[in-house]
């Protein structure tokens, strides 16, 4: 996604050269592989990591949902950023954050640290990828854009489907902490590469940063993510979270009111006015809320429940990633066939089904029916993405469009967080002991969480329902639909 213009953009320090615009691309699509990549490749990692640093795999949670919840928090501020201090510094120490954060993560030796570095690393991711696509926009011209685009797009489509066997193959023949310092050399490579070929822009004039609706916000989102991680750990009284609770949503509702009467908020709430936009944001957030704890609970399922190794577990996921590449170009034709309103809400229900029925999935069931639920599962899923992403922008102006893309990435990472915590927090409800589970009471436990995830799936097409049967033609039946995860 492109983050907010800030201001009236200036010329870069240096013309760009033919050379860096030949790099440029390169640049930004090994950053988006790096954080695409960064959001899978652990999921067939987390039982053996939980094993080595001595916790349950269900406390593994809070590694996985860190990751995003510091996305969503800091992709807010990313144009501001690049306007002020300029691209090249911005997306430099953006890719330094990250690769600073992949070496902590590997040496750190308990889950507590881990945490704090992950977030370190979702802070470099927040600004890597939408500073490096604005330097794009504003180093190619309309007609060598598309091209440019399209190219940095396809390792965000590839990260997702080599991560789970990445992750399985590095814990399966090395050591979990590989899978974090692998970024190292590819991230130093990446500060050379931005020193040499990176334009530098800025912009000539800047809006002031909403640094009071950051605080709200950001310690709003916080400290509701908190109290979902330790909900359940008996670590806190229910009077404490119940507080925490309450504290956060004042800070929620704060910011809410305060984003509708600054005239530059961080989030521009003034945007939820439009139906569409309302509809595809809000639908995609409690959708998923549903899907986005599947990938946490399909590692626990195939490697604790049914004694899958790593590698089999990560060839298990693999189907999903190849659906949504393979079928995604019928996926424009289905939705000019059909529409936005009819697809979002059949699709959300079928969604909810295919989730509820991995509770059928046990220790007798063949491998070829678990590749065929899963790859089914991705096309669904992709089909589901593809619709919310784009139906956002159906009604939205040019002037509009950096903002609504800033909330529209920011409520996706904040609904992938709380997905995975979602999931733990049903499937631990269910099993008696999360610290000494055997297989048997972790697949019951599971079955349990897909049931529910498909149950609140399926409740979540309500939210589609304020569509209007026209609603998005604009974009079905003219411009190209562009798959975005």
């Amino acid at each position: 996604m492109i983050p907010t213009n800030a201001g009236r953009i200036s010329t870069p320090v240096a013309v760009p050269s033919e050379s860096a615009k030949r790099v440029l691309p390169w640049l930004v699509a090994v950053a988006f592989f790096m954080e695409s990549l960064d959001t899978t490749i652990l999921n067939t990692a987390v039982p053996t990591i939980a094993k080595a640093l001595d916790v349950a795999p269900l406390s593994m949670k809070a590694v996985m949902s860190s990751y995003t919840l510091a996305l969503a928090v800091f992709i807010p501020i990313s144009g501001w950023m690049a306007d002020r201090f300029g691209t090249r510094r911005v997306f430099s120490s953006a890719i330094g954050l990250f690769t600073l954060g992949s070496f902590l993560c590997g040496i750190s030796s308990n889950i507590h640290v881990l945490v704090a570095c992950r977030i370190l690393q979702g802070c470099g991711g927040a600004m890597m990828v939408p500073v490096g696509r604005l330097t794009m926009v504003r180093t190619f011209a309309k007609s060598e854009l598309i091209r440019a685009m399209s190219f940095v797009a396809i390792p965000g489509l590839i990260g997702p489907m080599l991560g789970p066997i990445a992750g399985g193959l590095i814990v399966g023949y090395f050591h979990w902490r590989v899978i974090f310092f692998i970024n190292l050399p590819i991230g130093i490579l990446g500060l050379y590469m931005v020193y040499l070929h990176l334009p530098d822009y800025r912009a000539d004039h800047i809006r002031p940063l909403d640094t009071i609706g950051l605080i709200l916000f950001g310690s709003g989102i916080a400290l509701l993510s908190y109290v979902l991680e330790v909900f359940g750990e008996h670590t806190l009284s229910g009077r404490a979270m119940l507080g925490l609770l309450v504290i956060s949503a004042l800070l929620l509702a704060g910011y809410g009111l305060r984003a509708m009467r600054v005239e530059f908020p961080l989030l521009r709430l003034a945007l939820f006015r439009i139906r569409t936009f309302r509809a595809s944001v809000s639908g995609s957030y409690f959708t998923r809320l549903g899907i986005g704890g599947i990938p946490f609970l399909f590692p626990l399922l195939y490697q604790v429940g049914l004694g899958f190794t790593p590698v089999q577990s990560g060839l298990l996921m693999m189907p999903q990633a190849i659906a949504a590449m393979s079928l995604k170009m019928t996926m424009p034709s289905i939705l000019k066939r059909f529409g936005y309103r009819g697809v979002l809400i059949s699709n959300t229900i079928v969604l909810g089904l295919l989730i509820a029925l991995f509770a059928t999935i046990g220790a007798d069931t063949p491998v070829w029916r678990i590749v065929t639920q899963v790859f089914v599962l991705g096309f669904f899923t992709s089909l589901q993405y593809t619709s919310m992403n784009t139906l956002a922008f159906a009604d939205i102006t040019e002037e509009q469009a950096s903002s609504a893309s800033t909330i529209a990435s920011t409520m996706q990472q904040m609904s992938l967080s709380f997905g995975v915590a979602t999931a733990s927090l049903v499937t631990a409800f269910f099993i008696p002991d999360r610290y000494h589970t055997s297989p048997p009471e972790m697949i019951h436990g599971i079955h349990e969480a897909f049931l529910c995830l498909g149950g609140l799936t399926v409740l979540s097409a309500i939210v589609f329902r304020e569509l209007k049967s026209d609603d998005g033609d604009a974009v079905s039946r003219g411009a190209a639909i562009q798959h975005v995860g």
